[in-house]
């Protein structure tokens, strides 16, 4: 700042122009009347001449005084708001005077402090609250009123990305025209209800299905003044929720099925015993027979029910302990054998020449897989075919040592859309199999998929219709941590 404009400038040029007025007077006044009555007038010119400059000079003593006292704190105040501007908020003035600008310099540094903590108090909350945000599980997107994305946490803005190239539908067309520089738009399924939540201005409650997904979104206006600033939703992911209720939904008419089809013939039966339809002792034994078949079906459900619900719970003990992978097989191999020869089906086994040995396994379990899925091939496969059980030693994803259990039918195969469900409870993918005996509970392969995972193996199947099916069993060697 020039020092003319400053306040010390001006009293200077003031009390300046006051003393040069002053002595101007006094001598336009006085001058004539010295060299009328004085001789020695110089030396009252003199005089005049010396008290004007020690006028000047006490004018200019007392502008620096000015200077020193009052423009200097004033600037250094001044200095120091803008640092406070510029966001150093820990600046202080150092002043130590008593009167009003030493009272002026407690106030600002008082109102610094403040001004300080409060800006730290906001930086803790909006800290604690980005920290909030990104330990949530939920996605949190918050919406401003025209419809752009103003904040969201880190899964919020993978659900951004995903939603990013859905197609535009009806209705968010007035939305995205609005704000066509934003960065993100608000997505494409919660366009209807957050033209809800501005119109209704009340919370807004639904379950969105997204790509093959469900989300439960919450959405509630952001008010400010009374007035509608926008919307924050919360989303969450509930697809394995709906999937599990849905399969819940699904056991319980599976089971009423398939319980209801035994106790309808038992009781269909029994009735005519009582009733005496049977005219001959071998009528009445057919009959007999038929509840008996009936109530074993009805006791392998309830068995495989029970087994699969223990499993799941993770209730079932496994007696883990070093299994002959190769003694087993060609246990489960002679089993069979007798039944291929009765069904006229070629049996066949391939074993490699060292020993399978498994560090850790149940064998009962094991035992109980192979026979579900040899059980299963035979089922399904006709006369005059052939049925495969090899075993191998390979090597896994990670070069760990891993045993290749495979087991290969020629029947009528499996339809391709089938396959991802052939392991869910009562799925029967028998549109085109040939059935040649009573079909089964439809938990043999749920049971194998749970008895394979706790082994940390793998199983999965490929078939083609017309060909036959292959289920590859996959164990580890080595004991699992």
């Amino acid at each position: 700042m020039s020092f003319w404009r400053s306040l010390v400038g001006k009293l200077w040029l003031t009390i300046s122009a006051l003393v040069a007025c002053v002595l101007l007077t006094l001598g336009l006044f006085l001058l004539p009347y010295i060299d009328t009555n004085f001789t020695n007038s110089g030396a009252i010119k003199s005089l005049f001449i010396w008290v004007s400059i020690a006028g000047f000079a006490m004018t200019t003593f007392f502008a620096l005084f000015l200077f020193t006292k009052i423009t200097q704190p004033m600037r250094r105040l001044i200095q120091a708001t803008d640092e406070i501007r510029r966001g150093n908020y820990d600046t202080r003035l150092t002043l130590r005077t008593s009167d009003e600008i030493g009272d002026l310099a407690k106030t600002f540094n008082h109102m610094a402090e403040e001004l300080e903590n409060t800006i730290r108090s906001l930086n803790l909350e909006k800290e604690h609250l980005a920290s909030v945000l990104r330990s949530m599980n939920d996605a949190v997107i918050t919406l401003d009123q025209s419809g752009a994305v103003i904040l969201t946490n880190p899964p919020g803005e993978q659900l951004l990305h995903a939603w990013g190239n859905l197609e535009t539908g009806a209705g968010s067309g007035s939305l995205k025209s609005l704000i066509p520089s934003a960065r993100y738009p608000v997505p494409e399924p919660l366009v209807p209800m957050f033209e809800r939540v501005l119109e209704q201005e009340g919370d807004q409650r639904e379950d969105i299905h997204v790509k093959q997904s469900v989300w439960s979104v919450h959405m509630a206006p952001l008010s400010s003044e009374g007035d509608i600033r926008g919307a924050v939703a919360v989303l969450r992911d509930v697809t394995e929720q709906a999937q599990l209720e849905k399969m819940r939904k699904d056991f319980v008419a599976n089971v009423s099925h398939e319980i209801r089809t035994p106790l309808s013939m038992m009781q269909g039966y029994s009735e005519a015993l009582l009733d005496g339809m049977a005219s001959s002792p071998e009528e009445a034994r057919e009959l007999i027979q038929v509840i008996y078949d009936e109530s074993l079906r009805m006791g392998r459900l309830v068995r495989d029910l029970l087994d699969l619900a223990r499993m799941e719970a993770g209730h079932t003990e496994m007696v883990m302990h070093s299994v002959d992978l190769t003694e087993l097989v060609e246990r489960v191999y002679r089993k069979f054998s007798v039944r291929a020869k009765e069904r006229n089906i070629k049996l066949r086994i391939g074993l490699p020449s060292e020993q399978l040995i498994l560090e850790e396994a149940d064998e009962d379990r094991l035992e109980q897989v192979f026979t579900n899925l040899l059980d299963n091939a035979f089922r399904h496969t006709p006369e005059n075919r052939s049925i495969d059980l090899e075993a191998n030693r390979i090597l896994g994803s990670r070069n760990e040592p891993m045993v290749e259990i495979l087991v290969s039918d020629e029947g009528d195969g499996i339809p391709r859309e089938d396959l991802p469900y052939i392991f869910e409870r009562f799925y029967k993918a028998d549109k085109a199999r040939v059935r040649g005996e009573t079909a089964g509970t439809g938990l043999g392969l749920s049971i194998v998929k749970n008895i394979v995972d706790a082994h940390h193996g793998s199983i999965e199947a490929q078939s083609e219709v017309g060909i036959g099916t292959t289920f590859r069993l996959k164990l580890p060697v080595e004991k699992q941590s």
